[in-house]
């Protein structure tokens, strides 16, 4: 049985965390793509169950993160609809061989990319288009009081950011570095 739908899966340096190519099939009326199929991504290694779909808007030079949440923590297909952004994921779990470690790629919907940030990891982006529309699927609930947030541009993680002035919320701005969490609130690699 052949598939309408493929996409290309690559496994970045930190285990676990994917960067997901999506096939698009265009014609003279558009374009049409397939984001999200269970089975497809189960067999590529993104674990849901997804109970919660999110969406944000952001201007150019705004940046989101790191956010992560612990207990309950969330799994995160991310997606850009409209626009373009770097995105980030960061191992923050005790005890991990990469904790501490960082990956980013740019999504947008000319390159039609996704990123799985499995549990566990903080995650972050900034928009490097003129606009971002971006959209990810989490495996959790957002819980108010397990929410985190690490420093963005904390040195000992050493995030290579492509702008050199972003927006940020005030959370982001006044976030610790990871070194100056307590251990207790990061999760636990298993």
């Amino acid at each position: 049985m052949s598939r309408y739908f493929d996409m290309k899966v690559i496994e970045t340096s930190l285990p676990g965390v994917l960067l997901i190519e999506m096939d698009r099939y265009d014609d003279e009326r558009g374009y049409f793509m397939e984001i999200w199929q269970e089975k497809r991504y189960e067999e590529a290694g993104v674990d849901g169950p997804f109970v919660q779909d999110n969406l944000s808007f952001s201007l150019h030079g705004v940046l989101r993160g790191l956010h992560f949440q612990n207990p309950n923590p969330q799994g995160k297909l991310v997606s850009v609809l409209v626009g373009e952004v770097f995105d980030v994921a960061v191992d923050i779990r005790r005890g991990s061989p990469t904790f501490g470690k960082w990956v980013g790629y740019f999504l947008s919907e000319r390159n039609r990319r996704q990123l799985w940030v499995p549990p566990g990891f903080a995650h972050g982006f900034c928009v490097t288009g003129e606009t971002a529309l971006f959209s990810y699927k989490c495996t959790n609930f957002y819980c108010p009081q397990d929410e985190g947030v690490v420093r963005w541009d904390d040195p000992h993680i050493g995030i290579e950011w492509p702008l050199e002035e972003v927006s940020l919320s005030k959370k982001d701005a006044e976030a610790p570095r990871l070194e100056e969490l307590d251990s207790q609130r990061l999760p636990t690699f298993t």
